[in-house]
């Protein structure tokens, strides 16, 4: 798969009248910023940068947002894949502030990555 495909893929807006896979799961803090409002600004081979403006209903969500974020603020999101080997993946995330670059949060995931049978 090509970058673009995946950029595109993040960038969908969705539409009122057509369902998502996305939608028939329950509501959980995530899937609003997930499907609306992320912007890709940089996608690269092991990284990926995406941006979003803080709408008022994720600081309802979230109280950390509340506390570290004004509303209508601009929040860069850049992930980047420490290694990827056969079974393990790692990635480090980090959220701050477009326009001063100031550090919001971090994170890491490790992840399993499950290994195709040969049989």
């Amino acid at each position: 798969m090509d970058f673009e495909t995946i950029k595109n893929y993040l960038e969908k807006p969705a539409k009122d009248d057509e369902p998502t896979k996305i939608h028939q799961l329950p509501l959980r803090f995530f899937d609003p910023l997930i499907v609306d409002g992320v912007r890709t600004d940089l996608i690269e081979r092991g990284r990926l940068i995406c941006s979003f403006t803080v709408p008022p209903r994720l600081l309802e969500y979230c109280e950390y947002f509340a506390r570290g974020c004004n509303c209508i603020e601009e929040i860069e999101i850049e992930a980047k894949a420490l290694r990827v080997g056969k079974s393990i993946a790692v990635v480090s995330v980090e959220l701050r502030k477009k326009e001063s670059g100031k550090i919001i949060a971090q994170g890491r995931h490790t992840k399993y990555l499950s290994v195709s049978s040969k049989l």
